[in-house]
């Protein structure tokens, strides 16, 4: 059973940053394709980026690119999202997620088959 756990969110002023972590067990994601999504209040959950865990490949949503970082450790088997220039429309709880094969073009929340439970991150503007 693979279980993600989030950690690093909280509140941070416009123009400041976060790096948000999830925790990976329970596999081995040699083949995983590992991503981060967001839901802010009112709103469907949205993609943000995503990171094949073999050869650290990466794709981004339009929205924060070039702001927004994915990387992964893959000996510590944990995955990051470093966050830059936070704008106060990032507001969301941002949740990492998980499926076991395939590209980094899965970009729907049905894509993926494992979830983390979430952190919130609010920027203030």
């Amino acid at each position: 059973q693979v279980q993600l756990v989030e950690s690093g969110g909280g509140l941070v002023q416009a123009g400041g940053s976060l790096r948000l972590s999830c925790a990976a067990s329970g596999r081995t994601f040699s083949t995983y394709v590992m991503a981060w999504f967001r839901q802010a209040p009112g709103k469907e959950r949205e993609f943000v980026a995503t990171i094949s865990w073999r050869s650290g490949a990466t794709y981004y949503a339009d929205s924060v690119k070039g702001r927004f970082t994915i990387s992964r450790d893959y000996n510590k088997n944990t995955l990051y999202l470093q966050m830059n220039s936070l704008k106060p429309e990032d507001t969301a709880v941002y949740s990492c997620a998980a499926r076991s094969f395939g590209g980094i073009y899965y970009l729907s929340p049905s894509d993926y088959d494992y979830w983390g439970q979430g952190t919130q991150v609010t920027v203030s503007s």
